[in-house]
């Protein structure tokens, strides 16, 4: 029987990662169709596409008949469906502050997805300043509402939701690509960064580590945007 969900993205982590963090801890099968198949969504005409889009990833509900653009819509969705929001006006728009704050993060790490690419001079300002602050950020939300080292969430809900699926498939999956980036984000956020590793090392949420690490290696963004950032990185002197 075919899966309920359809995701459509690159094989790499990034923007998809946020989605597939949720349907795997809701348990929830999905398929990936290959590349040749999100070529034939993304290179028809506007009018021709399930939902008018500009880039992936792109989400298929069968059951409901609903094709859903945009990252933050997709995560948000898949956690209502679920029962992985708050449930509070005050705290759901939270979680979509977390969400976005979440994108922005990786804009900022690939030059607003590859407008430019990184020089050592660029990255030494950002990894000093702006990805500092970004942690911080995240860090100064969880502390707010209770999170400790050992327990809590980064909004004070009795149980994980789509806040810290979405923190842990950010700054895990750095963590697993980009390591030389582990140490500034314990340095600034190291709550937040035990709130991801107790997430990352759920049974279903680690077996999808596994899973990307064997057939992607240590693949984040891919292509220039990727070979800059990791050049930057080797020259990096903290």
């Amino acid at each position: 029987m075919p899966a309920r969900f359809t995701l459509y993205y690159w094989p790499i982590p990034f923007r998809a990662q946020f989605a597939r963090y949720i349907l795997a801890h809701a348990g929830e099968a999905w398929d990936e169709p290959d590349v040749d198949a999100l070529l034939v969504l993304y290179q028809a005409p506007i009018q021709g596409q399930p939902v008018p889009f500009m880039a992936p990833p792109v989400l298929h509900d069968a059951e409901a008949d609903l094709w859903l653009s945009q990252a933050v819509a997709i995560t948000s969705y898949l956690g209502e469906r679920f029962g992985l929001m708050p449930g509070t006006p005050e705290k759901d728009a939270l979680t979509r502050k977390v969400l976005g704050d979440c994108l922005d993060v990786l804009h900022g790490l690939t030059l607003n997805c590859g407008a430019a690419m990184w020089e050592d001079e660029g990255w030494a300002e950002f990894a000093e300043e702006r990805l500092p602050r970004w942690l911080e950020i995240f860090e100064a939300l969880g502390s707010r509402h209770g999170l400790q080292s050992d327990q809590g969430t980064l909004l004070g809900t009795d149980e994980p939701g789509v806040a810290d699926l979405a923190c842990a498939a950010l700054w895990v999956t750095i963590c697993d690509t980009l390591p030389e980036l582990e140490e500034l984000i314990a340095q600034h956020a190291p709550k937040v960064l035990a709130l991801s590793r107790r997430i990352g090392a759920l049974p279903t949420i680690a077996e999808l580590r596994a899973d990307q690490k064997q057939r992607w290696g240590n693949l984040w963004c891919e292509g220039q945007i990727e070979e800059s950032l990791r050049s930057v990185l080797a020259n990096w002197q903290r």
